[in-house]
C-alpha cells in the first residue's frame, strides 16, 4: 500500500473522529470535560490538597474545628464527590461505548464487504487456474470451500451453538 493510500486512510479516519466529536452536545462535552479533569493528576493532588488542608484545619491548626474526628462532614463530602465523580464517568463511558458499537457496526460491513469480494475474487481465480491447466489445484476442496458464498446467518447461529454448549459443560464441570 502506498504512502498516499494510508494518508488517505488516515484522514478518512480522523474525520469520522472529528465529525463524532462535534456531534456532540453541550452536555456530553461539558461531561467529557470533567471526566477528563477527573482522570487526571491534578484532579488527585487537588483532592490531596483538600483533603490535607480540611484534615489539618480540624485537627492541629488553631481555628475553629467545623468537622472534628471523626471528620463525618468529609465523609459526606467524600461520598457526593464519588456520586458525581462516578456519574460523569458512566455519562462519557456510555457515550464510548455508543461510538465503539458504531465502529464495530462498520467494521462488520467491511468485513462482509470484504469476504463478498474475496469470494467473487477466488471464483474468477479458480476459472483462470482451469484455463490454464490448472484445474487440479484449482479444483482443490480447501480453495472450492473458500470459493463458495458463506451465509453469515448461518455462521452466526454454530458460533452461538458453540458458545452456549462450551458455557454448558464449562458450568457442569464446575459443579
Amino acid at each position: 500500500m502506498s504512502l498516499s493510500h494510508v494518508q488517505e486512510h488516515i484522514e478518512l479516519i480522523a474525520k469520522h473522529e472529528m465529525e463524532f466529536l462535534a456531534q456532540r452536545t453541550r452536555t456530553e462535552r461539558f461531561a467529557d470535560s470533567v471526566a477528563a479533569f477527573i482522570g487526571s493528576l491534578q484532579f488527585v493532588c487537588a483532592n490531596l490538597v483538600v483533603f490535607a488542608i480540611w484534615i489539618l484545619m480540624n485537627t492541629v491548626l488553631p481555628v475553629r474545628h467545623f468537622d472534628p474526628r471523626p471528620f463525618a462532614l468529609l465523609q459526606t463530602c467524600v461520598a457526593m464527590e464519588a456520586i458525581f465523580v462516578a456519574s460523569f464517568i458512566l455519562i462519557r463511558q456510555g457515550r464510548l461505548g455508543r461510538r465503539s458499537d458504531e465502529r464495530d457496526h462498520l467494521m462488520l460491513q467491511i468485513l462482509l464487504l470484504t469476504e463478498k469480494e474475496v469470494t467473487a475474487v477466488l471464483g474468477m481465480d479458480r476459472k483462470i487456474a482451469e484455463q490454464m491447466g490448472l484445474g487440479r489445484e484449482a479444483n482443490k476442496e480447501a480453495v472450492r470451500e473458500l470459493s463458495k458464498d458463506t451465509s453469515i446467518d448461518a455462521m452466526a447461529q454454530t458460533i452461538k451453538e458453540n458458545i452456549t454448549d462450551e458455557a454448558k459443560q464449562t458450568v457442569e464441570s464446575s459443579e
